[in-house]
């Protein structure tokens, strides 16, 4: 579908540079007197004359407001003054305020206080159109001021002083000050606004809106700084509420003082599915694919969502329409949000959507305009794909997602993903012995207890498996290891790693030694490998403390595990108000989170509490000090164990008694035996 050229006439009068004095508070135009029998009440511009002289006062025209929800005016293009060959005088405070500005790129030139000028913005240069998008509002005293830039995907704002040891009116001029208005009535007769003529019907046609919607819709026009602007009328229960013009390019006004409301109100009334959309033309593309129960926002969109609570419905200025509109809305059991494909637009719709119940809203996805881009908007979607393509649009929106409220389809390809084995690590990875193969796999994002009486062997089997996992799969890991100093874990891993012992002396002696040649191998290995979680002074770490800096490992070094040993020499201050039981149940809840969420595996070890008439037989999961919850919420629960007897069978003969797997795909209750070497810290399957 291709779109007609515009007729020489409406490009040229519409799309000039004359049109700007429309979004100015004070105009520079004179008045021009208008001809009605003008084929269709536009001027050439060759009869629009700039004077440098306020316009003649005209009581029945009343000036335009802006929609904006900044504290500060829109930009103004010049500045009047009384007498033109009057100058501004710098004090000491403007000129230091102006060199701050001309620093970060606002150039104020002969601008002074108390006045509210437009610019060109430094950040986005007023977008294609080259827009004086710039609000700049300088303070009475001249030592302060505040900017805003109007474009909506800029949004550039700030402000700075002057000095700070001048007392300034700084701090007022950030806040808002509630105003009492007056709410003015409107008619169309007051606003003379009269049928569209024959150049903005073709030029609507071209942007596929037919002659009937536009009428049905009482879109009309109107004179104003002898040009023609395009009238959008806000009703409601048939009544003229606001007036809302548009010029060409997209330059927009509304009338003040009058009640903001959403456009093409009274077509929702009693409606039970309602179709928000961003532009008065977006609305009447939805009425061209057959949708007449859909309204507009008055004000556009926001350049991102706010970081603060939803305001009070007094304070809520910004969206105050939809305040005003509350019954209509409340009506609806569905909204389906249509706003723009850009970041704005889908800012502007979770802003809807916070203050309509995200659980009744429905979003739209516009479709693909080509390998990289999509459409912007609905009426977009018309002019170029047609009416029956912006129908299957809209039937095709899909709920509005709800932070923690999912369904199992958000999930479909991760699940794919699981029965394909894709990432290999679906079954768990092997712990490098035979003997677990069948009992105990090392999943991603689970944790695992691990116990055992002092003196068992938990942090040396934990090492083991360290090693082994990095020997298969490259895994690294972050140790939190409390109980060791750094020289003696960095001996046993090396150890265990190089399979030779660190010394030749004592267990050691019956072997040859690690070389120097092997010991900085080894030493590069482990600072690939292992990084440290340590407290360096004589504090206790608490849980939260060790959780932040193994994200940090994840997020830095890529870790795959996460070793906590042991449960004892955490800080475990709590709230008086909190028992052992509970303040244990929050603080594996924060390590399972932290292990699903970073896909990384935990092991944590806890000793049990002291044992009555204990006959040497490995402890329970029960039996760890503390709480019952250990074994409640943890994923895999290991019980390590040493013969001390040697009448019941070899001293180097180490018990892995694996007492809960929650996942029966990665293993299963049982008991495996392994091998100590006392010589290189290294635990083998038995042959």
């Amino acid at each position: 579908m291709f779109l007609l050229r515009h007729r020489k006439p409406l490009h040229g009068l519409l799309f000039s540079n004359a049109f700007r004095p429309l979004m100015a508070s004070k105009s520079t135009l004179s008045s021009v007197s208008y001809h009605p029998n003008h084929k269709s009440n536009i001027y050439p511009l060759n009869r629009l004359i700039l004077f440098r002289f306020p316009p003649t006062s005209n009581p029945q025209l009343r000036p335009l407001s802006f929609s904006t929800h900044a504290t500060i005016p829109r930009p103004v293009p010049e500045v009047y003054l009384e007498k033109p060959d009057d100058d501004i005088v710098d004090t000491p405070q403007l000129k230091q305020l102006k060199s701050k500005l001309k620093e970060i790129g606002i150039v104020c030139g002969h601008f002074g206080p108390g006045q509210t000028n437009g610019l060109l913005c430094p950040m986005c240069k007023g977008g294609e159109s080259s827009e004086k998008s710039l609000a700049l509002l300088i303070a009475d005293d001249g030592n302060a001021a505040v900017w805003n830039c109007f474009r909506a995907k800029c949004g550039w704002a700030g402000s700075t002083r002057g000095s700070a040891d001048v007392k300034s009116s700084y701090n007022r001029m950030n806040k808002i000050t509630p105003k009492v208005k007056n709410i003015r009535r409107i008619t169309a007769q007051e606003l003379k606004l009269e049928p569209l003529c024959r150049d903005l019907c073709e030029y609507f046609a071209e942007r596929m809106i037919s002659e009937e919607t536009l009428r049905r819709n009482s879109v009309m026009q109107r004179l104003y700084m002898n040009q023609i602007v395009i009238a959008f009328t806000y009703k409601r229960k048939g009544e003229l509420i606001n007036c809302k013009y548009r010029g060409l390019p997209k330059t927009f006004s509304q009338e003040a003082d009058t009640e903001k409301i959403l456009y093409g109100l009274d077509d929702i009334e009693g409606a039970s599915d309602v179709i928000i959309v961003e532009g008065e033309m977006d609305k009447l593309a939805m009425e061209e694919a057959g949708f007449r129960n859909c309204v507009s926002v008055p004000d556009g969109a926001p350049p991102q969502v706010s970081s603060k609570d939803l305001p009070s419905q007094e304070q809520d200025i910004k969206y105050q329409y939809l305040w005003n509109c509350r019954e209509y809305l409340e009506k609806a059991s569905r909204i389906i949000l249509a706003t723009d494909g850009d970041a704005p637009g889908q800012a502007l719709a979770e802003e809807l959507s916070r203050r309509l119940g995200k659980e009744r809203c429905w979003r739209v996805t516009w479709p693909s305009k080509n390998e990289n881009e999509r459409f912007k908007d609905a009426n977009e979607v018309l002019m170029f794909m047609g009416p029956a393509v912006l129908r299957e649009v809209i039937e095709s929106a899909e709920l509005y997602p709800i932070k923690g409220l999912l369904n199992f389809r958000d999930y479909f390809s991760e699940i794919d993903a699981y029965y394909h084995q894709t990432l290999g690590t679906e079954l768990g990875i092997s712990t490098g012995w035979k003997a677990l193969d069948d009992l105990y796999n090392v999943v991603p994002g689970e944790l695992t207890v691990v116990t055992g009486v002092p003196n068992s062997g938990k942090s040396e089997w934990i090492d083991a498996l360290l090693c082994n996992l990095n020997r298969s799969v490259g895994w690294k890991f972050a140790l939190c290891s409390m109980e060791n100093n750094v020289r003696e874990h960095g001996r046993k891993l090396l150890e265990k790693h190089i399979k030779k012992p660190f010394f030749d002396v004592r267990y050691g002696k019956s072997v040859e030694r690690m070389s120097l040649e092997e010991l900085e191998v080894g030493k590069q290995w482990l600072s690939d490998t292992f990084h440290l979680i340590r407290c360096e002074n004589d504090c206790l770490p608490n849980t939260k403390w060790v959780l932040d800096l193994a994200k940090a490992a994840v997020l830095r070094y890529g870790v795959n595990g996460l070793v906590i040993d042991p449960y004892n020499e955490l800080d475990h201050q709590r709230p008086s108000n909190q028992t052992e039981t509970e303040y244990v149940s929050h603080m594996l809840t924060c390590i399972k989170r932290f292990a699903q969420h970073h896909s990384c595996h935990v092991w944590f070890v806890a000793h049990p509490r002291q044992l009555q008439q204990w006959t040497g037989g490995p402890p329970n999961l029960y039996d760890i000090s503390g709480s019952a919850h250990f074994i409640n919420k943890c994923d895999n629960g290991i019980v390590i164990h040493r013969n001390r007897n040697p009448e019941a069978g070899a001293l180097d003969l180490v018990q892995v008694c694996v007492r809960k797997v929650r996942n029966k795909v990665s293993g299963t209750i049982g008991d495996a035996f392994l091998q100590y070497d006392r010589i290189t810290g290294e635990y083998n399957d038995i042959k």
